[in-house]
């Protein structure tokens, strides 16, 4: 009888849960337990299954002081490595000779312990990003201070260099800010109607000098008739500009935007409007695809440090079309150029 009211008692608990008595063995387990640390646990001696040494230690201490302890154990679903926060809490009473247990649940806390190392990661990586202008800005100033005060030539380039590394901070904090912003109002779905074709057709026209200047040919061929979508203008404009700026700055000598209407888009399941922008340029490792969007997350780091590029824009592109309940995908294979495609439902 006893069993069976361990068993029940197990069952209506919420989480992956075991029972370890005195015997050091487990004398029951509910069916998430069973599903996370395996079926055959009942009768097993807890160490033989729980491996691990912080984990083992906590039960054995619990059993022999009978205080409660928090404790991590690390697992792997299949897909990724897991996180589970181990709480154990001793019940007088039950198991071998009623000498009481061990009940051990278990809390998934990968979410939020991948949460936290993404903070860490940006923390670390912002602080590099800044450090490395900062530490050229504080020698060229020293420098300044020092033999190339009087040297004319020296002081107007180290000048010129000083000002290119502040406008590289510039440009850093403003896509830091960027991102908070978007980040902010991304489950905020915007409210207001515009044309797609004029939304292009402006972003393109802002473009033209800065591909006129890096002798780049820009295409586009509007429609006829206007594709009206639901949108936030000031958002949609930092995606194409973006877009349009890392195609031109590289993606070879030419730059083609499409415009397509979707009368039913498979991933959206509505009808939609996608725009392409197509260079040929060299083109992108397929290794990198899936990273591009991460922050700071550069396919090729000195090329892009060079052009000014921050690693955030592409970032900022994921949060804004996902705000308009859109979908972002980017295609290339080395040496065919590459495709940013931009995926929007339609204005109902």
């Amino acid at each position: 009888m006893q069993q069976e009211i361990i068993a029940g008692f197990l069952e209506a608990i919420p989480l992956p849960c075991v029972l370890v008595d005195q015997t050091e063995r487990f004398i029951g387990a509910n069916t998430a337990g069973r599903a996370l640390l395996g079926q055959q646990i009942p009768g097993r001696h807890f160490a033989t299954i729980l491996r691990q040494p912080g984990v083992i230690g906590a039960i054995e201490t619990c059993l022999a002081d009978r205080k409660s302890r928090n404790t991590r154990h690390l697992s792997n679903d299949g897909a990724q490595d897991t996180t589970y926060e181990a709480t154990l809490r001793y019940i007088e009473g039950i198991g071998a000779v009623e000498g009481g247990a061990v009940l051990i649940t278990f809390s998934d806390v990968t979410d939020r312990e991948q949460a936290n190392q993404m903070r860490r990661d940006f923390v670390a990586n912002v602080s590099h990003e800044l450090r490395t202008p900062l530490t050229a800005l504080m020698g060229f100033i020293e420098t300044l201070r020092g033999a190339a005060r009087d040297d004319p030539a020296a002081r107007d380039r180290f000048l010129a260099i000083m000002e290119a590394e502040a406008s590289r901070m510039n440009r850093l904090v403003g896509d830091l800010l960027s991102l908070n912003r978007v980040e902010s109002k991304e489950r905020i779905r915007p409210t207001e109607e515009l044309d797609l074709v004029a939304h292009l057709c402006s972003t393109l026209k802002t473009m033209q000098p800065l591909a006129e200047a890096g002798g780049v040919t820009l295409l586009f061929t509007p429609p006829h008739d206007p594709v009206l979508i639901t949108g936030d203008p000031d958002q949609l404009l930092q995606v194409f500009i973006n877009l349009v700026e890392n195609a031109i700055k590289y993606g070879g000598d030419r730059v083609e935007v499409t415009l397509e209407v979707l009368e039913r888009d498979p991933s959206l399941r509505a009808s939609a409007a996608r725009v392409q922008v197509i260079d040929n340029g060299p083109g992108i490792d397929a290794i990198h695809l899936p990273r591009l969007t991460e922050r700071f997350y550069r396919a090729d780091n000195h090329r892009s440090r060079e052009k000014g590029g921050t690693g955030l824009g592409l970032a900022i592109v994921k949060h804004i079309v996902n705000r308009h309940r859109g979908r972002f995908r980017v295609e290339s294979e080395l040496g065919q150029g590459a495709c940013f495609s931009v995926t929007l439902p339609l204005a109902q």
